[in-house]
Formats: C-alpha cells, sequence, structure tokens
C-alpha cells in the first residue's frame, strides 16, 4: 500500500466531508479515495471516516490521526519539491574554449530533455584542471593523452593553400642554406593544444628534424594564431573541425600521429554518472570529433 497517496485521500475526503469532493480535489477517481481510505484503515487498525450516500465524517479515531497524515502529506509533497529542485540545480562544467556554440547549444538542449540543466564554462586546459580539482566546477572535460581518453580529435596542419590531398611533412618546413630570403614558416601552437602531451612532441619532432626554435610558436590567444595564418605561410596546429571553421586547408602531419584527448573530471560519482548519461556524440561534436552522415564516426570516441 502506498501510505502517503492514502493519507493523501484521507486528508482531501475529511477536509471536504465527502468522498465526491474529495475525490475531486485529490484528482483521483471516487472509487480509488474510497480503496485507499478502507487500506489505511486496515493498515492502522480502525476506522478513519464514518460515511454515508453524500457525506464523510472523521470518526474519533480519524480525528486523532488527522494531523499526523497531514504531516506525512506535507512532508511528501516538501521532498517531492526539494527533489525536483535538486535536479533542476545547474550542473556547472568545464569546456574547452575551442567549443562551438552551436555544438554546445545542442548539447545544454540534450541535457534538458535527459533531465540534466547544464551550466557550461569555457577555459584553457589548465583552467579546467584546476576548476574541477577545487571543486568550482562540478565536472570538466579535461585534456588527457589521446591514449587515455574517452574522445579522440586528430590534429594537423592548416593554411590557407589547398585543397591538399597528401599529409604534410615538418622536414619541408626547414629552411634551406640556398634560401636567400631566410623565409621559415611558423606553426602556431593554440593554447587548447598548450599541454605537455601535445606541444612537447611537435617542439621534439621539430628539434629533431633541423627546425629553428622560432618556427614552433605557442600562440597566447587562439585569434592571434589563427590571424598569423591568415596573413602568411604559416600553419596552424589544429583539428579538421577548426581548419573548416577559419576556412583553412587541412593536412595530417606525415611524421607524427598527433591528437587531443578529453576525459570527465568530477569530484563526485554522481555528477560524472549525470554527465555519462549525456550523449557521448553531441560531446565528441563540441570537441571535434567528426562523425559520417551515418551517424557512425570517422575519427574521434574510442
Amino acid at each position: 500500500m502506498d501510505v502517503v497517496a492514502a493519507c493523501r485521500a484521507f486528508v482531501s475526503v475529511s477536509s471536504h466531508g465527502s468522498f465526491t469532493a474529495g475525490a475531486a480535489a485529490a484528482r483521483i477517481p471516487q472509487s480509488v479515495a474510497s480503496r485507499r481510505v478502507a487500506a489505511l484503515e486496515e493498515h492502522l487498525g480502525g476506522r478513519l471516516l464514518d460515511r454515508t450516500s453524500r457525506t464523510a465524517t472523521l470518526t474519533p479515531f480519524g480525528r486523532d490521526l488527522l494531523p499526523s497524515a497531514r504531516r506525512l502529506v506535507e512532508l511528501a509533497e516538501a521532498m517531492r519539491f526539494e527533489a525536483e529542485r535538486a535536479r533542476r540545480r545547474p550542473l556547472r562544467m568545464a569546456v574547452p574554449a575551442v567549443c562551438g556554440p552551436l555544438p554546445l547549444a545542442r548539447l545544454v538542449a540534450d541535457g534538458q530533455r535527459l533531465g540534466v540543466n547544464l551550466d557550461l564554462h569555457p577555459a584553457q586546459p589548465r583552467e579546467r584542471a584546476e576548476l574541477a580539482r577545487t571543486q568550482e566546477v562540478r565536472a570538466a572535460l579535461v585534456a588527457v593523452p589521446a591514449d587515455r581518453g574517452i574522445w579522440r580529435i586528430p590534429l594537423g596542419l592548416a593554411d590557407i593553400g589547398g585543397p591538399y590531398v597528401s599529409p604534410i611533412f615538418l622536414e619541408t618546413l626547414r629552411a634551406g642554406r640556398a634560401d636567400r630570403d631566410n623565409i621559415r614558416r611558423r606553426i602556431w601552437i593554440q593554447p587548447e593544444d598548450d599541454v605537455p602531451h601535445i606541444r612537447d612532441r611537435i617542439v621534439r619532432l621539430g628539434d629533431s628534424l633541423g627546425l629553428q626554435p622560432v618556427q614552433v610558436v605557442v600562440a597566447g590567444a587562439l585569434v592571434t594564431a589563427v590571424a598569423a595564418v591568415l596573413d602568411s605561410a604559416d600553419l596552424l596546429l589544429c583539428s579538421a573541425t577548426q581548419a573548416a571553421e577559419f576556412g583553412l586547408a587541412w593536412r595530417q602531419i606525415g611524421e607524427l600521429d598527433a591528437a587531443r584527448g578529453y576525459d570527465i573530471a568530477a569530484a563526485h560519482r554522481e555528477d560524472a554518472d549525470r554527465i555519462g548519461s549525456l550523449s557521448s556524440e553531441a560531446i565528441g561534436r563540441c570537441l571535434g570529433v567528426l562523425y559520417t552522415d551515418t551517424r557512425e564516426q570517422e575519427t574521434g570516441a574510442v
């Protein structure tokens, strides 16, 4: 027996003085109200209401138990209200600053349909990790080595040339002695990729191939890096999704399989589970994962 539902029917019928009016106020059929009160009487071991064809009046036993029944109903209503408020409490999550507004908006909409009220906070990799560590956000999409991530986004080099059909080899960026103008194309690393497992691999590869230190530049802002590439023969380290967004031609790196990796960081398992309930594909699209028209992943989440 649902004691709360039975007490709600009892309180409503006793307040209105009849099963007809009480059932209507409780928004249940009269027969249901009658069954619930009868079940409560059997459960408590005494008659709560004296019934006539038109009225229902409290018995002495019913008058004694009515205050407790009211408190139980009020407590149940308060609990339901608190549960609803808890479900709607914003779940603040740090996301990469490179995520596009449209994929993020779709992710928020998907979350609302699942009862997850997302409050997204774009931030750079180090800030996201720190926000998650200090619990200033309830969850974060943190940068990790690609082989340890839930999502994997391949990186390549993009410029204003193209279109291209073959990878680019960093050794071709080495300036030769016969280069009278001494023009050296630079590789711009944006803040999202200024993490050891990406940045250091690019720097080491450049050193091993004889690139000059000035040819690998860590930008303080993505706009700075993109502006430099748009105005020169320089290259931007980025995902294919970003290259398309900026109107650049993207190529894989011939000597290196570079990729971003992302995982979920949350201080509490409940928050991690709520983020995990969201569509992995929807999160992947925010991060730059490419999917085919058949909804199968071309590159990305593993």
